[in-house]
């Protein structure tokens, strides 16, 4: 076993930082497996119900970024077939499904998303039946886009929900997602979790606070050269991913927006995946991203970039006629503008910050 690993987060929202942790204990290393058993769909091998030799994966992420890494690592090591693949292609992965009898997955939204973009000929040309669980994580995934994926795929999809600090903590299914849709899924056993009020407190279902929480093998990790940072990190004794979100009556978990995306604008709380939800569902939308930025009355504005369909023209004037629609109006994006692609990571996310940043250039606030 390795004497320390150190896995770099995606610096969304600032630099990365080295997640250093020293070597696992014998029940640390249990938890851990029990965690990327149910992450990924191997908990039948490892309660030892399935032959691993059934299963038959492909790593389509890098696996310098923390989901794929753990995704081939554990797959070679409970015994799975592995297909290493260069890089993502939409139709060159239902190529290789329907040659290779893919079984398990592990995806980012953004794939689905150029999947979905194939012409419909090349969809039904490959058969996909050998698919049994196909897992998604690491971005918000607009109900749309999962909706299509199950009708296309099949009751497959499942989703996880984690960080790198503080490790996957909830898990949700097609059917259940179906009776929940928007939701990221239920705490795993083992797993703390709590969605809390600015002084500490337990909200009650339904009301929007900070999510909180530890996976099954704790919180004992640093930051490589940073130690300071560590501690900001921390809780009431539990890890701060940044997200904002709350539980429903049945337990799931729905997440609002990062912390440092949120909007405030004339002091109003603006969440920006509650604008691109429905900016994904208008026609010719093929991706967004909603940010805020100065605006000397309100403090900020909110602002939306959009990625149009191929052969699509679509106007500022006209999407935000159909928001408002559906959103309170200072939810509307004042501001649309227009880009061929939008910034991303190879892990799928997109850099927001890059959008964001060139708008707040020589103010001393950023918000």
């Amino acid at each position: 076993m390795a004497p320390s690993t150190i896995i770099y987060t995606s610096g969304t929202t600032g630099r990365p930082k080295g997640v250093r942790r020293a070597a696992f204990t014998p029940e640390q290393a249990e938890a851990v497996n029990t965690m990327l058993g149910w992450s990924y769909g191997y908990t039948d091998v490892l309660a030892g119900k399935r032959d691993p030799a059934t299963i038959t994966t492909a790593v389509i992420g890098p696996v310098y970024h923390s989901a794929p890494n753990a995704h081939s690592s554990f797959s070679i090591r409970v015994g799975a077939n592995v297909v290493i693949c260069p890089r993502f292609d939409a139709e060159a992965l239902l190529a290789l499904i329907e040659k290779e009898r893919i079984t398990h997955l592990n995806m980012v939204p953004i794939m689905f998303n150029r999947l979905l973009r194939l012409p419909e000929e090349v969809k039904r040309k490959y058969d996909l039946s050998s698919l049994e669980y196909v897992t998604h994580a690491a971005a918000p995934c607009p109900p749309p886009v999962k909706r299509a994926m199950i009708e296309w795929w099949g009751p497959v999809i499942w989703e996880y929900y984690g960080s790198t600090e503080m490790g996957n903590v909830t898990c949700l299914s097609s059917e259940e997602w179906l009776a929940h849709p928007g939701s990221v899924g239920r705490v795993q056993p083992g797993v703390t979790l709590r969605v809390v009020d600015p002084e500490g407190n337990d909200v009650q279902p339904g009301t929007i606070g900070e999510v909180i929480g530890k996976g099954r093998h704790g919180t004992n990790f640093t930051y490589q050269n940073s130690p300071e940072k560590r501690a900001s990190m921390e809780k009431y004794g539990l890890i701060m991913p940044g997200d904002m979100g709350y539980f429903d009556t049945d337990g799931f978990l729905y997440l609002c927006d990062r912390i440092n995306d949120m909007i405030i604008s004339g002091g109003a709380n603006i969440y920006p995946a509650e604008i691109e939800a429905e900016l994904h569902k208008l026609s010719g939308v093929a991706d967004c991203a909603v940010f805020g930025i100065p605006d000397e009355e309100f403090g900020e504005s909110v602002m939306a970039v959009v990625q149009q369909m191929p052969g699509v023209s679509l106007t500022a004037e006209g999407l935000q006629a159909e928001l408002k629609k559906v959103l309170t109006g200072y939810k509307v994006p004042r501001r649309i503008d227009f880009a061929d692609s939008l910034p991303r990571e190879d892990s799928g996310k997109i850099f927001k910050r890059k959008l964001r940043e060139p708008f707040w250039e020589g103010r001393e606030r950023r918000i």
